[in-house]
């Protein structure tokens, strides 16, 4: 199966049993080095063992009997040697002839034939060249008839519980562990199916390592965009339909009333109805270019841009319909304010629209001041008015299109909405920024404060 879970289960259960069988070959090494050193043992008794035999051959030829306190005296001081000589527990055992033992460390082995698989093990004792006893080294626990189990045996035993248990612990572990570090990936899949199925609301939860909390934020944040422009296209939508059904239904219905007499075909009609399609072309042509913008496929033809004359001009264009309100406008342009590559009749759209905006939201005896100034490696622009202001719930929105902060959609007011949207993506187009900002109470107004970098 083609699943990350499965590989990773994998994964972990392959390390599992390669550090399993890592420990179980030591063991076995071990063990295999022991069994070595006992051979090796058996096949070359030590020295004492051979010097014990010949003395006892020596006491059996004064005595020719076995019995006596030389034996056990020889028994204590023998043990004591091989104790102190080998780590292991063995002892010397003594049998006559027919393999019957005759002294041993523990007294109810006396008498009894020696187990076969001790045999091995014996020095025979010779009188005479003839065998009358037996010596023999041998483990303190293998007096029995049965044979134990061996240290091997013991170690590869429980080396097989062991290894066998944590490898299925291993396994488990790693399955647990690899649904675990999958799951995320599993839900942010079924998230995109429910994105792709136009459930834009769907979010995926933040956990696990950093890696999948960073791919699930990014996710997140991805849905989250992609909502709020599906939002923004809805709303586009609704305000497109709604900005051009009302000059639709005054020429539909001025059109009708003429066709049924209602109204004369004269000038003043013509008029009317000729206003309402500027009205229609005018939105038409902003929606056209606002889309160019924000798809960066606006034209700019960029040149070396006088900025003082350019504002002049602006300011000098406004200044009659400012002081039919009563309003004053000023322009305050640095001394050292440098020219600068832009398109400047985009510039110059974007200064109008912020000062028509300013004019409609000042009243009279009201002041709108630009400013023109070198800020670092960019040039800062601001249009200041003394007007009514921008609530702060407002602020954040002023540069959408289609959004007034007078809901009422009053056309004298309002205007169509894409105004300071136009504004923005004409700026950005520049690689410049805009910000508002706004106490939002009247009489201390809005700042609109532009960024253009000096080199473009």
């Amino acid at each position: 199966m083609n699943k990350l879970w499965v590989r990773l289960s994998l994964g972990f259960s392959g390390m599992v049993l390669l550090a399993v069988f890592g420990v179980a070959l030591a063991g076995f090494l071990v063990g295999l080095a022991e069994q070595r050193d006992r051979q090796e043992f058996d096949r070359t008794p030590p020295k004492e063992v051979t010097e014990l035999a010949g003395d006892l051959s020596s006491y059996y030829r004064q005595r020719r009997d076995w019995s006596g306190s030389d034996v056990i005296i020889l028994r204590a001081q023998v043990e004591d040697n091989i104790r102190r000589r080998h780590d292991r527990t063995l002892v010397y055992v003594l049998t006559d002839a027919q393999k019957r033992i005759i002294y041993s460390i523990e007294p109810d082995q006396i008498g009894r034939p020696l187990a076969q698989n001790n045999e091995d093990n014996l020095i025979p004792i010779q009188l005479d060249n003839q065998i009358v006893g037996y010596l023999g080294l041998v483990s303190a626990f293998r007096f029995g008839d049965d044979d134990p189990p061996s240290f091997l045996h013991i170690l590869g035993q429980t080396l097989f519980t062991t290894a066998s248990l944590v490898a299925v612990g291993g396994i488990i572990f790693g399955i647990l562990m690899s649904r675990t570090l999958t799951a995320p990936l599993n839900n942010l899949a079924e998230a995109a199916r429910s994105i792709g199925a136009r459930d834009l609301s769907k979010r995926v939860e933040e956990k696990g390592s950093d890696e999948l909390i960073a791919v699930t934020r990014a996710f997140n944040e991805m849905a989250a965009d992609l909502e709020s422009a599906e939002q923004l296209r809805r709303n586009l939508l609704a305000d497109v339909a709604h900005e051009l059904r009302t000059p639709l239904t005054v020429v539909q219905g001025n059109l009708r009333a003429i066709l049924d007499e209602v109204y004369p075909l004269d000038q003043s009609e013509m008029a009317r109805l000729y206003e309402q399609t500027r009205l229609l072309s005018r939105l038409v042509n902003d929606l056209h270019e606002l889309a160019q913008a924000e798809a960066k496929q606006l034209p700019l033809n960029r040149e070396e841009t006088d900025i003082a004359r350019l504002v002049n001009t602006v300011s000098d264009t406004f200044r009659p319909s400012a002081e039919a309100k009563g309003i004053s406008l000023d322009s305050e342009i640095a001394p050292n304010t440098p020219t600068i590559q832009v398109d400047a009749a985009r510039l110059t759209q974007v200064l109008q629209n912020l000062l028509a905006n300013a004019l409609r939201h000042t009243p009279e005896d009201g002041r709108i001041t630009i400013q023109a100034e070198p800020a670092g490696d960019s040039l800062r622009l601001s249009v200041a008015d003394t007007g009514e202001g921008i609530s702060p719930e407002h602020l954040p929105h002023v540069f959408d299109r289609f959004y007034r902060t007078d809901h009422a959609r009053t056309r004298d007011r309002g205007g169509a909405g894409l105004g300071l949207a136009i504004v923005r993506a004409l700026v950005e187009a520049h690689g410049g920024s805009i910000k508002v900002t706004s106490a939002g109470r009247p009489g201390q107004g809005s700042t609109f404060t532009i960024l253009l970098p000096l080199r473009s």
